[in-house]
């Protein structure tokens, strides 16, 4: 095998899978005579080499960074002159992404960290962008006549360090590269990306202090970094959305040029010791909005009062988004679902807590797995629902969770193990199989990738509280509910709240959390049998006695026997509780 130091280019199609489906056979016969007319021969001519193709993607060596970039640039270019009359969602666009490293060549192909990093920033780059790596860009400074846009350091998957990374500046001003914009055109919106996209505009500073200009545009900065960190969303970056400052802004043009489906604007306003600040956020399609708040603060920390505002503008937009994005597929025929939109369809059924719904929520994912099976989303929804239906559905063995839900998760956080949801909801099946150390180091990475996600929070807040660790435990439980007060799965924390309660045998306390759930899920039948332990364990037989008859009627479960997820002194005080309740009259 032999080693050598080349340029690295990875390029793939902008929603390949999306213009496949609208129209397979054009899509391929019009691949083939841009690749046949426009992009080999431009790599031939700077020197490239195609060492192979992958349906809609392709991987090339050159010899230096300076000929990978000029072809790269010169390929975009020619492309978006050849889009100019092309209808947005008919389009091939290229993204493009370039890395100087060591590679390994073996039989004509390559391989090593010099391939992969250059495929991981092609993921990054904008439809007809370039992103080039930190070691691409110094070799190519200075040496031709392109800019470059510092994107800063960059998670890539699979990559254990953050990487720099940047956006070649391809020039479309000169006159023989320019595209020309129809009016037709100017008035289409770019294409909107799978997931849901957001643009935070910078906040307007109401009070005429300079000083207050720098807060707030150092809290929309914040806003967008701690929003970046839910893999579930697009966010644009902060360079693109300056470019509003100090303008009036129609929410729905910025929409459309930013190409998202939501926007964040808001305003600072100071007064005497106090500050004031509003945000809201607008379905930029429709101009509707989907949630505001207010918020007024002291200014006796000025930072502490930006960290406070931005942990809680980011906790509250993602479920608020995760919310108005299931209406929206809610209202797609299932079988034109894309895995995105067949996950946030899952998630929907799996909240409305039924056997059946359940059960509606599994297929969703399984769809969802079936249009890409390398979404990491669709295998940890599936692991969810899986273990939902064996825990609350069935009375089916503990152990059957502990096999196929856990896989799932397992491939989950394989797929992206940069995803917080996926390290969260993988903490939570190794808790079932009595892992509990392991399961809270495996949530602690979850908070360290995510620290503003209610959900990543709570499942922290469980794994610490069956692992022994009761505090910090509901601490983390009660931030959770704090950073999304309406979330679907407040009712859940609620009973881990309890649990963890009676566990550090504080009987009264658990029983007052014990009746907010039970008013939340009136029927829930293991809210009542701890409901009846908390009472007998401070001495209120026939009240015990009586809870525990009632959900014994409702639901035989003798699986509570085993219980992996208890700690061996957590179950016998459940044990003995039951055991008291259950004391003949």
């Amino acid at each position: 095998m032999e080693r050598r130091l080349v340029a690295v280019l990875a390029a793939d199609v902008a929603g390949y899978s999306r213009l496949m489906g609208a129209d397979e056979e054009g899509t391929l016969a019009q691949l083939k005579a841009i690749r046949k007319a426009l992009v080999d021969p431009t790599i031939a001519a700077h020197r490239g080499r195609i060492v192979k193709t992958t349906g809609d993607g392709m991987l090339v060596e050159f010899a230096s960074a300076v000929d990978a970039a000029r072809g790269a640039a010169e390929v975009q270019r020619a492309m978006a002159k050849q889009n100019t009359n092309v209808p947005l969602d008919a389009r091939i666009e290229l993204r493009m992404g370039i890395h100087v490293g060591d590679i390994i060549i073996d039989d004509g192909d390559i391989f090593g960290d010099g391939v992969n990093i250059a495929a991981r920033l092609e993921g990054i780059a904008e439809p007809g962008g370039i992103c080039v790596s930190d070691d691409a860009q110094r070799q190519i400074r200075g040496k031709i006549d392109l800019a470059f846009d510092d994107m800063g350091p960059q998670s890539l998957k699979n990559i254990a360090e953050p990487m720099r990374a940047w956006r070649l500046q391809i020039d479309m001003n000169s006159p023989s590269m320019k595209p020309k914009k129809t009016a037709v055109e100017a008035a289409q919106p770019l294409a909107l990306p799978d997931k849901p996209s957001i643009a935070v505009l910078p906040f307007q500073n109401m009070s005429g202090d300079p000083e207050q200009e720098y807060f707030a545009d150092g809290m929309v900065e914040d806003i967008i970094t701690a929003l970046s960190r839910f893999r579930s969303l697009f966010v644009i970056a902060r360079n693109s959305s300056f470019t509003y400052k100090g303008k009036a802004v129609d929410v729905r043009q910025a929409g459309r040029e930013l190409g998202v489906r939501y926007v964040l604007e808001g305003s600072v306003r100071k007064g005497s010791n106090r500050m004031r600040i509003t945000a809201q956020l607008i379905d930029a399609t429709s101009g509707a909005h989907v949630w505001a708040d207010r918020y007024d603060r002291d200014l006796s920390d000025i930072f502490a009062v930006q960290d406070e505002i931005t942990a809680s503008v980011a906790a509250i937009i993602e479920p608020a988004l995760a919310d108005a994005e299931q209406q929206r597929v809610l209202r797609k025929p299932p079988d034109s679902l894309d895995a995105w939109e067949a996950y946030q369809r899952g998630l929907w059924h799996f909240n409305r807590y039924s056997p059946e719904e359940n059960k509606t929520a599994l297929n969703f994912f399984r769809q969802a797995i079936a249009l890409d099976p390398n979404f990491a989303p669709g295998h940890y929804g599936y692991a969810l629902a899986l273990q939902w239906e064996i825990w609350h559905f069935s009375t089916r063995p503990f152990s059957e969770v502990q096999g196929p839900a856990r896989a799932e998760a397992q491939i989950a956080v394989s797929l992206d193990d940069k995803d917080a949801m996926a390290h969260a909801i993988l903490a939570h099946m190794m808790m079932w199989n009595s892992e509990w150390e392991a399961a809270i180091a495996e949530a602690r990475t979850a908070i360290a990738l995510n620290p503003n996600s209610a959900f990543v929070i709570s499942m922290l807040g469980c794994v610490l509280g069956y692992g022994g660790y009761r505090e910090e435990s509901l601490t983390r439980l009660q931030q959770a509910m704090r950073a999304s007060p309406h979330d679907p799965l407040t009712w859940l924390w609620t009973i881990w709240k309890g649990a963890i309660q009676l566990l550090s045998r504080d009987f009264d306390a658990a029983i007052q959390t014990f009746q907010q759930v039970l008013r939340l899920r009136p029927g829930f039948n293991h809210a009542q049998v701890s409901f009846a332990i908390c009472h007998a364990h401070l001495g209120r037989i026939d009240e015990a006695r009586q809870v525990l008859k009632r959900a014994r009627q409702q639901f035989q479960d003798p699986r509570y026997q085993s219980a992996p997820w208890l700690r061996p002194e957590d179950k016998a005080l459940r044990l003995e509780g039951i055991r008291l309740a259950e004391t003949p009259e």
